[in-house]
């Protein structure tokens, strides 16, 4: 008898005892900083792991954060190998097909970073036949050119870096990215590019979840708007892009956050 009721005991604990939420899992290729990087040691960090971290704190839950390729977020998310992206991803027509984007919680748009000697003054000037244009590999910029510039050669890179030293080495007239991207690699690269920062093409970054998954989009948005109303992105903002914002406001040209 003492021997049954200690099972029994034991079973009633078990069957009451306290399950954690599942961690939240976030796609994310980490690979681009500030927003997307690892530190010294490894770990993952920049403004979208931040972003990700309050994200799983509003949920009651942990993080766990998932690096993989920017091309392989989206069939990721689809497959439920992760919950949702944060990557720095623009809410686009085309992708909303495949997965349901959050509100918007960035401004940006595509900018040019050029060749220090070039005569490009606009993103038209690009489009010709002798002219070679950079692109990252499955990003906005890529989308863009194969629309609207079907006359210049167009170069596909993997890396961001690879796009830039092109532009930097005279091997490619121009490269299309984001604006605090094209800002940040002219300053790594003063004698050799110039950047076009006003944006010619106006973008918004999101967060991706599941086709249908309603009811963590609405958490999401209400996490969204709730961390702006408190200063969360204007704390990024000013963590992360000090100089930057102060440059942007001189220059006229809008700031993300």
């Amino acid at each position: 008898m003492k021997h049954f009721l200690c099972a029994l005991a034991l079973a009633l604990l078990t069957s009451t005892a306290y399950s954690a939420p599942a961690p939240l899992i976030v796609g994310m290729e980490l690979s681009y900083p500030p927003f997307e990087m690892t530190d010294s040691t490894g770990k993952p960090s920049g403004i979208s792991v931040e972003i990700a971290e309050a994200l799983a704190k509003e949920l009651g839950t942990t993080v766990r954060i998932e690096n993989i390729g920017y091309d392989g977020l989206i069939p990721a998310l689809k497959t439920g190998k992760i919950d949702c992206i944060i990557s720095s991803m623009t809410a686009t027509v085309e992708r909303a097909r495949s997965v349901d984007f959050s509100e918007a919680y960035l401004k940006t748009g595509l900018s040019l970073l050029v060749g220090a000697g070039s005569p490009v003054k606009k993103v038209e000037d690009l489009n010709v036949p002798s002219r070679t244009v950079a692109v990252k590999k499955g990003t906005t910029g890529h989308q863009y050119a194969v629309a609207h510039l079907p006359k210049a050669k167009l170069l596909v890179l993997d890396k961001e870096s690879a796009a830039v030293l092109e532009v930097s080495q005279g091997k490619a007239e121009a490269f299309i990215y984001d604006e605090m991207s094209v800002f940040r690699n002219h300053q790594r690269n003063l004698a050799t590019t110039r950047a076009i920062l006003h944006p010619f093409k106006e973008e918004s970054w999101a967060i991706a979840v599941r086709k249908g998954n309603a009811e963590l989009l609405k958490k999401i948005n209400v996490f969204l708007a709730s961390y702006r109303k408190e200063g969360g992105f204007e704390r990024l903002g000013n963590k992360h892009f000090a100089n930057e914002k102060k440059i942007f406001k001189e220059m006229g040209v809008p700031f993300l956050f």
